[in-house]
């Protein structure tokens, strides 16, 4: 293969599923003279500590990091720990809550463990923002703000409705583009990764090493993933994340309760399944040759064993279909959330719950039901109205009453 085809195989992988490549003929510069030289190209995602779980949403960047690491590029995973006191406003209608510094450190304790179920950790450069951002004198910072407009920085959308319509905006949000900027100029960065809603941000680090006098790094956006709701960007504040951490009961049954229109997404952000068999999937279930549960429970098994491995993928699999050829579950149940709280000792009366969940109205009603055969748990009837119930054995699992009503559990 010769070196311009070599050019054009990377340039497929890197743009496969991307949104935008600013600007594509730098990219292909940059590939070109890595391939010449054999120097690789450094490649940078940062990730902010704000929460202490990844979820699936940030396996988007995570995985085309992971394209880019297979093609034998440094990969730099950023662990935003300087920036996370701040907090990323884009998309925000107001400020951001300020985290303490021990809340950012509890947060990215496990970051990287998370992260090393998608990309190599053993061979990525894994770094924390505060190590060069804390360091800087106020001096420093004001040669750096020298380098931005306020006009250019009210460019951004969400920044210039909120000036707009006078919600508060605080000086110190402003701050957030040009530290993430500052971590371009740091690491010397090629190519930067994020959301769409990271295109400012990640353009301010182009501005920014130009002003350095680095060679600026190219820019690759990736569409944002919808939660479990099929409309909201997911996420852990919103309740509609599914977690790198859940359990495989917890992820299987979330996955398979997102609307059925929203599943190619998923097919093609966060499985790693090629665009042909997607194609194909997709192709059939259009066609009327396969179900569209089918192919939801292809997808839930497919992100299942990326996380778990193929027996727990399996074992799920199994499970569902063992619940839903008992239980004729529906293809989109709905998720409701039981605070955590109201398991007292780890446990919560089988008729409280039912009540809370507006299953009943009473609890002599809750009783009755129970009673009559009128509940099951994935598939098992419920007949002890005295019984207690596990965080463990109601998590993630399908509680249906009658023939008609089924909630999926989750705990939070």
């Amino acid at each position: 293969m010769d070196l311009k085809d070599r050019v054009e195989e990377q340039i497929q992988s890197i743009t496969s599923g991307a949104v935008e490549l600013i600007p594509g003929e730098e990219m292909r510069a940059k590939v070109q003279k890595s391939l010449d030289t054999g120097k690789p190209l450094t490649v940078k995602l940062g990730v902010d500590p704000t929460r202490p779980d990844l979820h699936i949403g940030h396996s988007v960047p995570l995985n085309k990091l992971r394209d880019f690491q297979q093609l034998g590029h440094q990969i730099v995973l950023i662990i935003g720990d300087f920036t996370a006191l701040i907090g990323d406003p884009s998309e925000q209608d107001t400020t951001r809550p300020v985290l303490t510094p021990e809340e950012v450190e509890r947060n990215a304790r496990t970051y990287v463990e998370q992260a090393g179920k998608i990309i190599d950790t053993s061979t990525a450069r894994l770094a924390r923002n505060s190590e060069w951002l804390a360091p800087l004198t106020f001096k420093d910072v004001l040669e750096l703000t020298s380098k931005f407009t306020v006009a250019r920085i009210l460019e951004r959308d969400d920044f210039n409705r909120r000036y707009r319509e006078q919600r508060p905006l605080g000086l110190h949000e402003f701050m957030y583009p040009v530290m993430q900027a500052y971590d371009s100029v740091v690491l010397e960065a090629d190519v930067e990764i994020g959301g769409t809603d990271q295109k400012f941000n990640l353009l301010a680090g182009r501005n920014l090493q130009r002003a350095f006098g680095q060679e600026p790094q190219c820019v690759l956006t990736l569409p944002l993933l919808e939660g479990t709701d099929g409309v909201q960007k997911m996420s852990k504040l919103l309740g509609n994340d599914i977690g790198l951490t859940d359990n495989p009961r917890e992820m299987f049954g979330k996955l398979m309760s997102i609307p059925d229109e929203a599943m190619w997404k998923y097919f093609q952000l966060v499985t790693r399944l090629g665009p042909d068999e997607i194609e194909e999937i997709r192709s059939q279930v259009i066609a009327g040759s396969m179900n569209p549960r089918d192919a939801k429970e292809k997808l839930a098994r497919e992100i299942v064993e990326v996380y778990h491995g193929p027996e727990a993928a399996a074992r799920e699999v199994d499970e569902f279909r063992r619940v839903f050829s008992m239980g004729e579950l529906p293809d989109h149940v709905d998720a409701a959330k039981v605070p955590s709280s109201k398991f007292v000792g780890g446990s919560i009366w089988v008729v409280d719950m039912l009540v809370f969940l507006g299953l009943a109205s009473t609890n002599g009603e809750a009783r009755r039901l129970i009673r009559g055969g009128g509940v099951t748990l994935d598939g098992e009837r419920l007949e002890d109205a005295d019984q207690e119930l596990t965080i463990d054995r109601v998590n993630g699992r399908v509680l249906r009453k009658g023939r008609k009503t089924f909630l999926r559990i989750e705990v939070t």
